[in-house]
């Protein structure tokens, strides 16, 4: 498992920071494939997702975060204690930052916990090209005026500017060790949860501003046929009547469309033939059941 004389290198790098902040739009572009979901709504991911790739001898596992906010509900509170907990166990700990929208409020919060932690962390200003150049320098010398930061980088993980930088000092970083898992990994997530994952990166695609945050997707059956093709069943949990009335549409105009962009990604994602069947129910403050967390892996009593 050696090339060019090089030992091989393998670690967890635990990408930290506030909602919305590119952690998942990183992750995916190193993977080179969705293992995380993306959407322009803060607090899209809810679990610790891992993105398992290779960049020259080391293996990289990207440990995506949810995004770190003041919590407000059960759910909430679990969700940021993923984050912290992701956060301790990285080798490497990379705080992001959206460049755009600065030095915020829920960035210095997180900055101040770091330090409270006496936790050292890389910088990663994202969205650099939605920024004027001459604010970036500003931004990360305040930045690094208040934390503990090893390095800096400045990149775009949409358009991927600098991004080979970031990652080959990570590959450089890392510790000397086997890899961990197989060369074409990409994720730990079980499929029956990527799929349920996809569904809901629709539901916030589609859905009004609020709504998608008064919701989960559970994978109810993950089934491969006779055909070798897969027939995947997903609840969608909702609290009030009204909302379900919203996914379903009219004559079930909604639930179809987000039905079919969903069985599309996955089949060409999967590179398999999908037969997805969603259905809605409600469960009023399913956020408050601890069977809800199981799957996650999300802690129920924070």
């Amino acid at each position: 498992m050696e090339t060019s004389n090089k030992p091989t290198r393998c670690g967890f790098v635990s990408l930290i920071g506030a909602p919305n902040a590119g952690k998942s739009t990183i992750t995916n572009d190193f993977v080179g494939s969705k293992v995380s979901i993306v959407s322009p709504k803060a607090q899209t991911t809810r679990t610790l997702i891992k993105g398992i790739g290779i960049y020259d001898n080391t293996q990289i596992i990207f440990l995506d975060t949810p995004g770190i906010f003041k919590p407000k509900r059960r759910f909430d509170r679990s969700m940021v204690a993923s984050a912290w907990s992701g956060a301790a166990d990285g080798d490497i700990l990379v705080l992001v930052v959206d460049a755009k929208r600065g030095f915020d409020e829920e960035t210095r919060a997180i900055v101040n916990e770091l330090n409270k932690q006496n936790r050292a962390a890389l910088l990663l200003l994202n969205k650099i090209d939605l920024v004027a150049k001459e604010k970036l320098l500003p931004l990360a010398a305040e930045l690094n005026a208040c934390g503990n930061f090893t390095e800096t980088f400045m990149v775009s993980a949409s358009t991927g500017e600098h991004m080979k930088d970031f990652y080959q000092y990570l590959a450089d970083h890392l510790p000397e060790s086997p890899w961990y898992y197989p060369e074409d990994h990409m994720s730990d997530l079980p499929l029956r949860l990527l799929a349920a994952e996809i569904v809901r990166e629709k539901l916030f695609l589609y859905l009004q501003e609020e709504l998608p945050y008064s919701l989960t997707v559970e994978p109810e059956l993950w089934e491969r046929r006779a055909d070798n093709s897969v027939r995947a069943e997903m609840t969608i949990y909702v609290e009030r009547e009204g909302q379900k009335k919203i996914i379903v549409g009219r004559g079930g105009e909604m639930i179809k469309k987000i039905g079919q962009s969903a069985r599309l990604e996955l089949e060409e994602l999967l590179e398999e033939r999908i037969h997805l069947f969603l259905f809605v129910k409600v469960r009023e403050n399913w956020s408050e059941d601890p069977a809800r967390y199981q799957d996650w892996g999300l802690i129920y009593n924070v």
